[in-house]
């Protein structure tokens, strides 16, 4: 009988597990901007790293929320980026590289690419908001639990921002909003 239980328990579990966790549709840079010329959207760029902590706790506790991803998937394209990889990518007819990367550094500290810098990231995690027309809104730095990206991921994708021009008008921003993402 105990045997039976536990394995109810343990199946209970993983559905509640599952059920909590969501995929956001993670596409590249040219996808996302290819996607902006057919339905325009803001584009929300995950800028991590392999080494990264943070990186994976955002990836793990923020990003797989259902609320988040739910959120991201209706107003954004999705973009993952690692900052330090060797990927080319083409935006706004420039090619950016990593001409420094280093391949046995894979999974550890390596060169900078030149989109993180172009983006302005100086640390990881960053998550850079772009508008329609693939042009920079901010990068926002660290890792941030679901309620408070919320905040960010409405105030961009709203508009609100344009109106929010100050820190003063920011801390009121923050003080009226209401959030409603759980986790």
């Amino acid at each position: 009988m105990k045997k039976i239980m536990l394995f109810f328990a343990f199946v209970s579990a993983i559905i509640t597990s599952n059920a909590q966790k969501a995929e956001i549709n993670w596409m590249s840079l040219e996808d996302a901007v290819a996607a902006q010329a057919k339905e325009p959207r803001k584009i929300m760029m995950d800028m991590y790293t392999a080494w990264c902590g943070p990186c994976k706790l955002l990836d793990r506790n923020t990003f797989q929320n259902t609320d988040v991803a739910n959120y991201v998937n209706a107003n954004y394209y999705a973009v993952k980026f690692n900052a330090e990889g060797n990927e080319v990518v083409s935006f706004k007819d420039k090619t950016f590289t990593n001409p420094s990367y280093d391949p046995a550094k894979a999974k550890r500290r390596n060169s900078g690419h030149q989109l993180a810098a172009y983006f302005r990231v100086q640390a990881y995690p960053t998550i850079v908001f772009l508008d329609e027309k693939g042009d920079l809104i901010t990068p926002i730095k660290g890792y941030h639990a679901p309620n408070q990206l919320e905040i960010f991921l409405k105030l961009f994708a709203t508009d609100k921002y344009k109106e929010v021009t100050t820190q003063e008008q920011f801390q009121q921003y923050q003080k009226d909003f209401k959030p409603e993402f759980k986790g």
